[in-house]
Parts: C-alpha cells; structure tokens; sequence
C-alpha cells in the first residue's frame, strides 16, 4: 500500500480535506431545488463507499509498504473492524443531523456550529487515543475554533428572514451533529496502528491498513442508512421520503449531484486518515475540520445566506473568519517538525 511519510505532503492533504468537507454540501444545495435532502443522502451514501473501494484496490493494494486491501482483510480482527464499523454508523447519525440543520439554517450556520463543534470534541477525544503533537499549541488552536463557533451563533441569532428572528432548530440540529461528530473519528483511528510501520508488530495483530478502515467505514455509513435515514429522519423533521421515491423520482443527473457529492466527501475523509500516520490522527481531523471556514465562505459570500442580516452582523462574521483562521495555524504548527 502507498504510505504517506512526508509532514509538508500530510498537510496538503489536510488542506484538500478541508476544501472537500467543507465544499460537498453545495451538492446538497444544488439538488434540493428538486430532490429531498433524505432521497439526496443515499446516493451520497454510495458515493462515500464508492470511492473508498476505489481507493482500496489501488493506492492500498499497490507499493512496498504494509499489506495490500486483501491480504488486509483476511487478517483483520473482528474488533477492530467493529471499531471501524462503528465509526461509520455516529459519523451516519451526526451527518443526517447536520444536512437536516442545512436544510433549515444554511450552510453558514450549520457548518460553523455543527463541525466546529466537532473539531473541538474530536480534536480532545482523538488525541487521547494518538497523543502526538504539541498539547498547548493544539488547545489555544481549538480554543480559538471555539470562539469562532460562538461568533457564529450569535450572528445567526441576529439573522432575520422576512422581519422575523431565524428558528432555533437549526442550532439545536447543529449542536446535536458536533456533539455526535466529535466521537466517530477516534473509533476509526483506533482500529489502525497510529504508526503504519508498526503493522507487522505481534502488539498491532488485527488492527487495519487505512484503506481498509476506510472501506469498513463506508459500510457502517450506507448500512446504518437504511435506518436512520427513514426512522431518524422522521423523528428530526416529522416526514420521511419512501425508499420507493428515490428510485420512482429520480434522474440521472441527480443521482450523479449526490453521488459526487458522498465521493467529494469521501475524498477528504480518505486523505485525512492517509496524512494521520504522518501528522498525527488529532492534527489531521482538526486541520480537516477547518471546512468550517470553507464552508462558511460557500455560505456568506456565494449563497448569501446573511444577505437579510440587520446591522452588527458583518462583524461577527468577520471575527469568526479571523478566529477560525487562527485556530488551523496554530493546529498545523502543533505537529511541525522541529
């Protein structure tokens, strides 16, 4: 399998990972125009596992390193592959959370709230299980995430649609996707070496190539859907759209916008799980999780989701930019070589 041993190299995929959290979504706004977010989150679903198995039987079945995706499997312990399981089916829950608060407060605020919420939980959790990296440069970048996060909400509390004030569901949705988001990394991460050169080791038996987590993680997700995006979407909204609709009313292009979309995602989960060996597990989610920003961008400058905010919100938003902004600098430099 491809190994990735170079620290500059892991942070650029961190970057890429943050781009493609942070931009995936548009997908779901470009579709719901005509397509459910419910109906929307399968194809996303296969798009994340499509994507994983492609990356399997290449980049993790090719080079001199570790063991190929096969080989991988057939040693794989029970476990931890229930561990990487696992990890699909929390991530599965807190996603249908936060594309639901999507649909009802927009990116600008979901996003913000929801996965930097996250980051501050995940970044916590995960170095408990991989603690590399500098701890007090790691916490003021997360504290300084956090600020963001509370710059955010109080702009959406200012937010007004139509001479009313914005509903809080969307924030509950939000926190409820951050608190759910910022556990599902760690059980990924801990069913792998947290050094890949480690694998052979009698200590590491069982545990998995990333490629193979990856994948396993993918089937935890579209398995779980068959539950929670029929039960658990209608205890969140009240409604569910019939499995039978996704087939009856879809096309070929929306398939394709969902799918992309779950691929897109997939792409930067894949790349922060490949830059974890070299840059530490809670250094390559927490960069990652710097989609907030990109997906706020997405929000208040191409969607104009505050565009009917009163006076005294463009501040706000601002601050949350340059807090967010300080926060990744000081999360990437936790972990640089001295």
């Amino acid at each position: 399998m491809v190994i990735i041993e170079n620290y500059g190299l892991a942070v650029v995929m961190c970057v890429i990972t943050m781009i493609c959290w942070g931009s995936w979504a548009n997908t779901q706004k470009l579709a719901s125009r005509e397509w459910k977010f419910q109906l929307f989150y399968w194809d996303y679903s296969i798009g994340v596992l499509l994507f994983t198995l492609i990356l399997a039987l290449t980049m993790g079945s090719m080079g001199s390193g570790g063991r190929g995706f096969f080989a991988d499997v057939g040693q794989a312990s029970t476990k931890y592959l229930g561990f990487a399981l696992l990890g699909g089916v929390i991530f599965n829950i807190a996603n249908i959370l936060l594309v639901a608060a999507i649909d009802i407060a927009g990116l600008a605020v979901a996003f913000p709230v929801g996965i930097g919420l996250a980051l501050v939980i995940g970044a916590i959790t995960i170095y408990r299980v991989d603690p590399t990296g500098k701890a007090s440069i790691l916490a003021l970048g997360v504290a300084a995430v956090a600020i963001a996060i509370i710059l955010d909400a109080l702009a959406y509390k200012k937010l007004q649609t139509g001479g009313q004030k914005a509903g809080a569901k969307g924030i509950v949705l939000s926190v409820a996707c951050g608190i759910l988001m910022g556990f599902f990394f760690r059980w990924v991460a801990a069913a792998m070496p947290s050094n890949l050169s480690d694998l052979a080791l009698p200590a590491e038996a069982g545990k998995l190539t990333p490629y193979t987590a990856l994948v396993f993680f993918s089937l935890g997700l579209l398995i779980s859907n068959f539950i929670f995006n029929t039960i658990g979407v209608k205890l969140i909204t009240g409604r569910s759209e019939p499995l039978a609709d996704y087939i009856k009313k879809g096309n070929p292009r929306l398939h394709l916008v969902g799918i992309v979309g779950g691929m897109i995602w997939s792409v930067g989960m894949s790349f922060s799980i490949l830059a974890g060996d070299r840059a530490g597990y809670a250094i390559s989610y927490s960069l990652g999780q710097g989609a907030t920003m990109v997906a706020a961008f997405w929000g208040v400058f191409i969607w104009k989701e505050f565009k009917t905010a009163p006076k005294g919100t463009n501040p706000l938003i601002a601050l949350m930019f340059l807090f967010f902004i300080i926060g990744l600098a000081l999360i990437t430099i936790a972990n640089a070589p001295t």
